[in-house]
């Protein structure tokens, strides 16, 4: 009861510690669209980006002295609108508009006319891009063409009010904007789902031999044909049958709503600026003793045996294992750690650790510390 006790007090001190049960004996994975693991190859984004200009801050765009390219821009605008500014360059004030970056991602199959989100991203001192609007920016990609435009009112996801003190109240960053369907497709990348030709190719996000041949076999079931086959660890091959040649599409949709169980490495990941302790559930300890600071901690692991009653047909015999977590606190024996029988899960090690008060950047060290002796079965990241 004390036990518990302790550890519901220390419930709200823990919450920056990210733990994800182990026992994949008692949780079954879940299963997962292919389209959610994998990336059909061909089939990509392209990068757009273009440089432009804001107008219609409420005098919080660039300075005219401390970015000059911006009054260059605005000049140029103008003469190619018939107004003569190169003459009065030095007269033009700056602080309603401000230069900035124009960034979007053009699907592979965009068509002609078609829509694009983009966001826009001060490039000088503009204090806020709150009530601008975007004028016709060109957008280009990788090999110098262009392919969108985009122009629109925009919307920041924050705001900044200055007094007439000096004092400022600001909340998230008013010098990044989004326009929503903000960019016209006017050149398409040329690209057509037929040139996939005769096989299709799935990659996968993350890597793995497992999950690779799962996928396989889930295709190969789905086709009732052994279409599907896989050379590594990353990508799957699948020869298209000559029904769904005329209708790629369909065979694509037929695949991508499989679901298999995907698999990952046992990992953990330590982000040490926030205490952030993240644990994949194949995560597993080695037998270890663990003496930190005047607090020593050793985990053993036992296996009790349940029988049922003497004449109870329908009672089995049940094996369950049970952890043992001891604390000692000024041991004088302290750094005289003895060999134990049995080990436990890094679930046990750390549930432990919480209820016993150790903090989030204390059980850090600790990781740390059972790695480097080889105690912890696991990738251990750093961040």
């Amino acid at each position: 009861m004390l036990a518990m006790r302790a550890f519901h007090s220390l419930f709200p001190a823990l919450l920056a510690l990210c733990l994800i049960t182990m026992g994949s004996n008692v949780f079954a994975a879940p299963s997962v669209k292919i389209k959610d693991l994998t990336d059909l190859d061909g089939v990509r984004d392209n990068v757009l980006v273009g440089y432009g200009l804001v107008v219609g801050l409420a005098g919080t765009g660039d300075s005219a002295n401390g970015i000059p390219f911006t009054r260059q821009t605005l000049a140029n605008m103008l003469e190619r609108l018939g107004v003569n500014a190169k003459d009065t360059l030095t007269q033009i004030k700056t602080k309603n508009v401000a230069a900035v970056m124009v960034t979007a991602n053009m699907p592979s199959l965009a068509r002609q006319g078609g829509r694009l989100d983009v966001t826009v991203s001060s490039l000088g001192d503009a204090k806020s891009l709150e009530g601008g609007l975007l004028l016709a920016t060109p957008l280009m990609a990788a090999d110098g063409n262009t392919y969108a435009v985009a122009q629109g009112a925009m919307v920041v996801g924050g705001f900044q009010a200055t007094g007439k003190d000096g004092s400022t109240i600001a909340r998230n960053h008013t010098t990044v904007a989004r326009i929503a369907e903000g960019a016209v497709v006017e050149r398409e990348t040329g690209f057509e789902l037929s040139q996939l030709g005769t096989e299709l190719k799935f990659v996968l996000r993350q890597p793995d031999f497992t999950t690779a041949m799962r996928l396989k076999d889930a295709i190969n079931t789905a086709l009732a044909e052994p279409l599907a086959t896989t050379s590594d660890n990353a990508m799957v091959r699948i020869a298209v049958p000559t029904r769904y040649q005329p209708e790629l599409a369909a065979l694509i949709e037929k695949i991508e709503n499989l679901r298999i169980e995907p698999t990952t490495a046992a990992r953990v990941v330590i982000d040490e600026k926030t205490g952030t302790i993240v644990m994949g559930e194949d995560v597993r300890i080695a037998p270890v003793a663990i003496s930190h600071a005047n607090l020593t901690i050793t985990i053993t692991e036992d296996t009790a045996v349940s029988q049922p009653f003497s004449f109870n047909v329908a009672g089995q015999t049940v094996v369950a294992p049970k952890s043992t977590i001891k604390r000692v606190e000024d041991d004088p024996n302290e750094g005289k750690f003895s060999v134990l029988r049995g080990g436990a899960n890094l679930a046990d090690l750390v549930s432990g650790l919480n209820a016993l008060g150790v903090k989030p950047r204390d059980v850090i060290s600790i990781l740390q510390n059972i790695k480097a002796a080889g105690a912890l079965q696991a990738e251990l990241v750093i961040l």
